[in-house]
């Protein structure tokens, strides 16, 4: 089964158009091969695989291979062979460009580094992950949460199959995949790690706790969280103070980035299992967070947060303007005293307050509850507050 994915064809098509050099990311398995093909099909194209013996002996003397092509080149996997990055530099400077790039990688670091670096001015990077809600339809929500956007997760025939693509899928990243990437740390430590976040999901980073819960140094717990953060399993969401009369959280917020491979590492198996679980509401926070930063395309996101115990889930700018969402797994959501502390200190333009329900409905002047299934309903809102 293919499912289209419109918007992010959109936006490789623009920054081929746009730039010299476009570099697709995300993890390994969230498609990007497919749609790399996919959006290369019907084109004068030539694609390069380096996990492919065939293709990487084809690039043994890259120059006299690359320098001929003419239209669109596709370089996937392009972090094995990061020797490219200086020859398409001079390939991207000649004039008239006879080709365009567009370049594949799973590990972000690096790759980010070396093509920012490098190419600077060159080129353009996207980001992708696996299939969210305006991909797949919001009909189809519960079980997107459940196992997760990695097609082969997602579209797989049951939820055992689902379930026993993701544990293999971990026991692959840990045991192979970070390797070839460079990365060498001992598979069942960075297991154990990668585990205990999974219970610590929505929570404040704690690099001293989390250490000594795993008999390791703070360096090294540091250490594995940037690993998983740079292969896209972990989101790092940074907090947002400034000068108010009120103590501020300083620390980060972690999550999974991938609600089915958290259901996996906590062991929930289905829904039953899910809806009885001490995490729901953290699951549901994550998987609703994911989706409203891949709606409204946000880059810097922050969460809010008091020692008195005043929150914001979401702190977002759009458009010059701060707004606020609260992601609440609740059938009927109401007013807290957080969520006024949070418009008064932030100065928020709107609140909106996300929840699996049906129905859209005001709270307050400026106070929203949307369901996540009608994200929408949010942009209509801004731009009906701005007399648009």
């Amino acid at each position: 089964m293919w499912v289209e994915r419109e918007r992010l064809c959109q936006q490789i098509d623009t920054a081929v158009r746009r730039s010299r050099i476009a570099a697709l990311l995300g993890p390994r398995q969230c498609g990007k091969t497919a749609l790399a093909r996919h959006f290369a099909a019907g084109k004068k194209a030539e694609y390069f695989d380096l996990e492919d013996p065939t293709d990487v002996r084809r690039l043994e003397n890259p120059s006299l291979v690359l320098e001929p092509l003419e239209g669109l080149v596709v370089i996937d996997e392009i972090q094995r062979k990061p020797e490219l990055f200086q020859l398409l530099r001079v390939l991207a400077d000649r004039q008239p460009l006879p080709a365009r790039f567009l370049i594949l990688g799973s590990a972000s670091p690096d790759l980010v580094r070396q093509g920012a670096e490098t190419l600077a001015g060159r080129i353009e990077f996207i980001y992708m992950s696996g299939f969210d809600l305006e991909e797949v339809d919001a009909e189809h929500l519960t079980q997107l949460w459940h196992r997760g956007g990695f097609p082969l997760s997602y579209l797989a025939e049951t939820d055992e199959d689902s379930a026993a693509w993701r544990d293999n899928f971990i026991a692959t990243f840990l045991e192979r995949d970070l390797r070839g990437l460079g990365i060498e740390s001992p598979p069942a430590q960075l297991r154990r790690f990668w585990t205990r976040l999974a219970h610590l999901h929505g929570q404040i980073w704690n690099a001293a706790q989390l250490a000594v819960s795993l008999g390791v140094s703070n360096m090294t717990a540091r250490r594995y969280l940037d690993i998983l953060t740079g292969a896209y399993m972990v989101r790092v969401l940074q907090p947002w103070y400034e000068n108010i009369k009120k103590r501020q959280v300083k620390s980060p917020k972690i999550f999974l980035q991938d609600s089915g491979l958290l259901h996996s590492l906590l062991e929930i198996r289905d829904h039953r299992t899910r809806l009885g679980h001490p995490k729901l509401g953290a699951s549901w926070e994550g998987f609703a967070l994911d989706q409203i930063l891949r709606h409204f395309q946000v880059r810097t996101p922050y969460f809010w947060a008091t020692h008195a115990g005043a929150e914001l889930d979401l702190l977002v700018t759009l458009e010059g303007k701060r707004y606020g969402f609260e992601c609440k797994y609740r059938d009927a959501p109401g007013v807290s005293r957080s969520m006024h502390t949070a418009l008064a200190e932030l100065h928020l333009e709107h609140l909106f307050v996300i929840y699996p329900g049906s129905k859209t409905y005001p709270l307050q002047e400026k106070i929203t509850v949307v369901p996540l299934s009608q994200m929408e309903s949010c942009r209509q809102v801004i731009l009906s507050a701005r007399g648009i």
